[in-house]
């Protein structure tokens, strides 16, 4: 019996060792597998900055100014989405009680077509000042390019967006 536990307690101490040696990541918060995401907007006409607003079930709207660009057909564009698959759960308070608000980070990926091996959908990743990563996809349908003539529409809210967020983004950034 002495000589059993003996070899559980050495199989416990290598998989400990083991483990510490390991780097662990945490995955991407998706927001209840993307239904806490309603709607909003996001502006990548300025050369490495996105800025934009998003609409989020029970915290309602985030300021967001993330440095980077969208890629692909999107780039120098501002997107405008409306997801479908959207539900006010109360959960999500429980969950994005500590989401920072204003988003304040870094551009990972915003494109309409993140991989060559998947449909085309939006897909939208990024990463806080604290390097929380986030992602949000949405279904094909869901998102569009905002056509030139709806742009004065949202450019007073981009360029608030822009005025009151850019300076957070150029400190978080030094």
């Amino acid at each position: 019996m002495r000589l059993k536990i003996q070899e559980h307690q050495d199989k416990l101490l290598v998989l400990f060792a083991n483990l510490k040696s390991c780097q662990y990541w945490e995955m991407a918060q998706k927001f209840g597998n993307y239904r806490w995401v309603q709607e909003g907007f996001l502006d990548g006409r300025t050369e490495g900055v996105v800025v934009g607003r998003i609409l989020f079930a029970v915290i309602g709207p985030v300021d967001f100014c993330l440095q980077g660009n969208f890629s692909g057909e999107i780039f120098g564009k501002i997107i405008q989405f409306r997801n479908s698959r959207f539900i006010d759960d109360p959960l999500a308070a429980d969950v994005l009680g500590d989401f920072s608000i204003p988003q304040i980070g870094k551009v990972s990926l915003i494109s309409f077509d993140p991989h060559p091996l998947l449909e085309p959908h939006p897909y939208i990743e990024w990463f806080s000042v604290n390097d929380v990563h986030y992602r949000i996809e949405l279904a094909k349908e869901d998102a569009r390019i905002v056509e030139d003539h709806e742009i004065n529409a949202l450019d007073e809210a981009c360029r608030s967006i822009r005025t009151h967020l850019l300076p957070c983004l150029e400190r978080s950034s030094s």
